[in-house]
């Protein structure tokens, strides 16, 4: 059987491999150079980024890959855990450390924020509950397939329906727990994952710090491009062919069925098509002649980015691989952005992988990944709203660590949604597809298949489960399940 893959996005790097641990001939079709689509790394000078995602949860579904590809030798992809996840702190001098010990994090609330342990446990207990009921059920299958909802482990989760804070928002369901203005700020942030508003999405999403706080958040030697690497290296010895600079010009489709695909204008035939491309430009240049769903793909686009990559020439001890640096007005900040604005005084992010890899900067330097969320493309005047972050972004750090940051920086490179959208083809620079700020948000998704175009799949950020490195494994995971289940395969 021959599998034609489009996009080597870690999604399409993943079903590749999933695909050639079949025996089946597999080749896939990159527009850009490398692999890896967003989960790529550049240099500038003597300072290496990884240049997308920075956060990594859920390695057991690297490993499953090494799994399923039967490899017999020592896993080479290494990673170790966080024993503190994220530094966080705000402009009245307050500052927290996430440990990745939960007890120890509790502990530390209560210290600094002067919030019983208790509560902070219930969280993480409410967190753990809404995983145990609905993630594995959700997240690991297909939601377009009635099969997934005939069993009783669905039954369970429909029935719990009423505690998983499906008809309140993020903020609400924190307020509820926690109480604390700033402890409430800090879980809601985890909304920003997929790209969404926490005074909107369901608080089902308070899901997510069950990922970070019980499975653990971890750093992979090497960087998060070690990820792409060591899943592209699996794909090469499985015997997966890799076209780079090579984009996919259309999907052939003849009598409901794709059986081709059109390269550098000459069809190349397959049994089986798996697109990794963003799903609206997968319809929108692959599909020209087919019926589009446009209820999906136009639904609210989720945040974007905007993402200076500094070499810092002095070391912040107070820093640690994750930071955040939190607006004041967390609320106006995403109505802003609602809006399509940037807020005046933005929440931080910064990402230092130079505490876990020296040679990513010279001794006595950090290399900055320093990114703020900001509104998908939807015409802004980009060029000075970069001018004017720059400068609100290096003002709040100034003011925060007390040092002026401005002359330390010796190199910069800047990524914004336009620029997101032209390297990764992600429709309007959205990072994560479609936002999650409406509780049926995970069901409007694009399914992981076509229903009017047979032997035609889906998996990547743009499509269920959603974006994310764990999510996008687990969509590789659902085609290869959809595609080999005798009781329902195309």
């Amino acid at each position: 059987m021959k599998i034609g893959i489009i996009g080597a996005g870690i999604a399409g790097l993943a079903s590749a491999v999933r695909m050639a641990s079949r025996g089946y001939e597999v080749h896939v079709f990159e527009a850009n150079a490398y692999p890896g689509g967003k989960l790529s790394e550049f240099r500038l000078g003597k300072y290496r980024f990884d240049a997308g995602p920075s956060l990594f949860t859920m390695p057991q579904y690297v490993e499953d890959l090494y799994r399923v590809a039967a490899y017999a030798k020592p896993y080479p992809f290494h990673y170790q855990r966080l024993p503190v996840i994220c530094h966080y702190f705000w402009e009245d001098g307050t500052r927290l450390q996430a440990h990745g010990d939960k007890k120890a994090f509790a502990k530390e609330v209560e210290e600094k924020l002067k919030v019983p342990q208790h509560r902070v446990w219930q969280a993480f207990d409410e967190s753990a509950k809404k995983y145990e009921l609905t993630g594995r059920i959700f997240l690991e299958k297909s939601l377009h397939r009635l099969g997934t909802w005939m069993n009783a482990k669905v039954l369970r989760a429909m029935l719990a329906i009423p505690g998983l804070d499906l008809f309140v928002s993020m903020d609400a369901a924190n307020k509820r727990i926690l109480k604390h203005p700033k402890l409430v700020q800090l879980f809601n942030r985890f909304a920003t994952y997929n790209g969404s508003n926490p005074y909107k999405a369901p608080g089902l999403l308070n899901i997510i710090p069950h990922f970070e706080f019980h499975i653990g958040a971890y750093h992979p030697k090497g960087g998060m491009y070690s990820i792409t690497q060591s899943i592209y290296e699996l794909a090469l010895e499985k015997g997966v062919q890799f076209h780079f600079n090579t984009p996919v010009e259309e999907i052939l489709v003849e009598n409901g069925n794709a059986y081709a695909l059109k390269v550098k204008s000459k069809p190349i035939a397959f049994d089986y098509i798996i697109s990794n491309m963003d799903v609206f430009f997968a319809y929108e240049r692959l599909l020209p002649n087919e019926r589009h769903p446009k209820r999906i793909l136009n639904q609210q686009k989720s945040t974007s980015a905007l993402i200076f990559y500094w070499g810092i020439k002095k070391a912040f001890f107070e820093l640690n691989l994750h930071n955040i640096f939190f607006s004041d007005h967390y609320e106006k900040e995403f109505a802003e952005m609602e809006e399509g604005r940037l807020y005046e005084d933005p929440t931080v992010y910064l990402n230092i992988t130079q505490k876990y890899e020296s040679d990513d900067a010279p001794e006595g330097c950090e290399n900055w990944f320093t990114m703020i969320n900001v509104p998908h493309n939807s015409g802004q005047d980009w060029d000075s709203l970069i001018q004017l972050s720059r400068k609100r972004i290096q003002n709040k750090l100034s003011r925060i660590l007390g040092v002026d940051i401005a002359p330390l920086i010796e190199c910069e490179e800047v990524l914004d949604p336009r620029s997101i959208e032209s390297k990764t083809f992600s429709h309007l620079g959205a990072l994560y597809g479609t936002s999650s700020n409406n509780r049926m948000a995970a069901f409007m998704r694009h399914a992981n298949f076509s229903n009017r175009i047979k032997k035609l799949y889906f998996c990547g950020g743009s499509v269920h489960p959603g974006g994310g490195i764990p999510l996008c494994l687990l969509s590789a995971k659902i085609v290869d399940d959809l595609m080999h289940d005798k009781n329902i395969k195309q």
